[in-house]
């Protein structure tokens, strides 16, 4: 008898990865932006070019699902690496990922014969106070708490990759293989406002290292792995199962920047996670 099912498997490997995404975008924080995300999405498309070779119907999407797929990859990553660079980065970790809330919320609004219910308010409630807890709490690199406008990409972050999630299922079916095509065009895309609005940046070695890790993992397999559980799986239960993402991604990153655990940063984590535990009751 299988443990897991094939979607939940999937959705535990894309978390898995993704629980290093904010750490090395953190130790990447000096590479410009729009270079950061058009590298690392380039990086990332590359699994799936031998399988365009092979078969161009392997990229074949109509322009709107290209669209939604830009939006994705491309807006969630950008203002991703945004938030990192201008707000404490653990907390603003945190914020990002009310997106598995978010994905429990919007899915009555933007997928058809999915209900809310009170419970899921309730939830919602939670969730945003947790955010605003690591917000309110969040202390800069000169000890100075209070709000970072750095909060607000990784607000943005949040609604585009849990939008994003839901509106995969309101699109034309496509091979997941097509991530790919998302990933490259979206990259190109970057690597376009990098050469228009960023000044002219060398990379090390050592950057190189892990902007290729970075497209490998967290924006590359792990979106084909996501692609698949939502293709197959409840998304409302992915977006709950998602939440085991900030635990590992948080505890990761306090590691990472050698930060300590504070009760401010306990207390937010808890409340977010807690927040997901009731909207998985409310199912």
């Amino acid at each position: 008898m299988r443990l897991f099912s094939a979607s939940t498997l999937h959705a535990l490997s894309a978390i898995a990865l993704w629980a290093s995404l904010a750490s090395l975008g953190t130790a990447l924080a000096h590479v410009p932006p729009f270079l950061l995300t058009g590298a690392a999405l380039i990086i990332g498309s590359l699994p799936s070019w031998p399988l365009v070779l092979r078969d161009r119907r392997a990229w074949a999407v109509p322009p709107r699902t290209l669209a939604l797929g830009v939006y994705g990859l491309f807006g969630f990553h950008f203002l991703l690496f945004i938030a990192l660079r201008h707000a404490p980065p653990v907390e603003a970790n945190l914020v990002n990922y009310l997106w598995p809330l978010g994905m429990v919320v919007l899915a009555p609004v933007l997928l058809p014969g999915t209900a809310l219910r009170p419970l899921h308010v309730v939830a919602a409630l939670l969730g945003f106070t947790g955010a605003a807890v690591a917000i309110l709490g969040a202390r800069g690199p000169g000890g100075a708490s209070g709000f970072a406008w750095g909060f607000v990409p990784a607000l943005g972050s949040a609604f585009i990759w849990a939008s994003y999630s839901l509106w995969t299922k309101r699109v034309p079916a496509f091979p997941t293989s097509a991530i790919g095509a998302f990933g490259l065009v979206s990259g190109l895309l970057a690597l376009a406002c990098h050469a228009l609005l960023e000044p002219a940046t060398s990379l090390s070695a050592r950057d190189w290292a892990l902007v290729a890790l970075c497209g490998l993992g967290p924006l590359g397999a792990a979106f084909f792995f996501w692609d698949r559980a939502l293709k197959t799986g409840d998304a409302r239960q992915i977006g709950i199962l998602s939440y085991l993402t900030p635990l590992l991604s948080t505890t990761l990153l306090l590691l990472v920047t050698g930060r300590p655990l504070t009760g401010g940063i306990a207390l937010a984590a808890a409340m977010i996670v807690s927040a997901a535990v009731m909207g998985a009751r409310a199912r």
